[in-house]
């Protein structure tokens, strides 16, 4: 497919999900097309079967020729091992998107957590990162409804998340997902958050 016309899809599968830009103003900030070329592929795209064409919202046809990556953490504090990760989750796919965590979340996961940054900061930060097409906060009740809702091809865990990749498959296919899990390696290994923080202290997380 041409990378114009993929990059159209993208677009238009990240805008139904994320309200706070249309289709052609996320594409025009991340190519140089012109208004009016946009609307030559979109009707090129409607004539193929990839696009909706009173909703301009992708069909089955349009959604498959997409992969879309989903990963989960907690990114209080983004580091080398998360770029990483990110990074090579982001390989996998044309389409990554970012669920970060809720403290609530977190903590559950880890009784004894420190989160020194709250969940909206947290999902700014990682937004910034210009390889992450969506950071979204996840559901307070259950990683399956954040999945449901990305609906991604791809689950992505990091090499040091405790969750079991069967089992998600598994809480996958109750839902009538068709998503396959993989474990990413990270080439910076012992990099963790926790670490960190002990390190440099936790005076440095008041500002």
């Amino acid at each position: 497919m041409d990378p114009t016309d993929k990059a159209i899809l993208v677009s238009l599968y990240i805008c139904s999900l994320d309200h706070t830009q249309t289709p052609l103003e996320r594409i025009r900030a991340h190519y140089l097309l012109p208004a009016d070329l946009y609307m030559r592929r979109i009707e090129d795209l409607i004539s193929k079967g990839f696009v909706e064409r009173h909703t301009n919202r992708l069909t089955f046809i349009g959604r498959d020729a997409i992969k879309v990556v989903l990963v989960g953490g907690v990114f209080d504090l983004i580091h080398p091992g998360h770029i990483r990760t990110l990074l090579g989750a982001r390989s996998h796919g044309d389409v990554l998107v970012v669920v970060v965590a809720r403290t609530s979340t977190a903590q559950k996961i880890k009784k004894y957590r420190q989160v020194f940054h709250d969940e909206e900061l947290r999902k700014e930060l990682v937004s910034s990162l210009s390889f992450v097409d969506l950071a979204v906060i996840g559901s307070e009740s259950s990683l399956y409804d954040t999945v449901e809702f990305i609906k991604p091809d791809i689950i992505a865990l990091g090499y040091d998340q405790t969750h079991s990749e069967k089992e998600i498959a598994e809480n996958c296919r109750k839902r009538d997902l068709n998503t396959r899990v993989i474990r990413l390696n990270t080439p910076v290994p012992g990099i963790k958050s926790s670490k960190i923080k002990e390190e440099l202290g936790e005076s440095i997380y008041g500002i």
